[in-house]
């Protein structure tokens, strides 16, 4: 389980560097934002909407596969 606060706090002081987005498994836009300097500070903004979502979905599939693992 992932928390939103420590998602927000990763996002405040290190979000330039992405570190928002490889804290909850998006190693791919991680990559993305971090080479673009945060698609020029726009996605730093967008991702203030965005990370609650991020954390809601990351914990929701997380759960997912613990309960197929223990099914299968």
């Amino acid at each position: 389980m992932k928390s939103k606060i420590a998602a927000y706090l990763l996002w405040f002081f290190f979000g330039f560097f992405s570190a928002h987005r490889f804290y909850l498994g998006k190693i791919g836009s991680g990559i993305l934002y971090l080479l673009t300097g945060q698609l020029l500070g726009i996605g730093w903004i967008i991702d203030l909407f965005l990370i609650d979502g991020m954390v809601e979905r990351y914990n929701l599939e997380t759960r997912v596969s613990k309960i197929e693992t223990i099914w299968v």
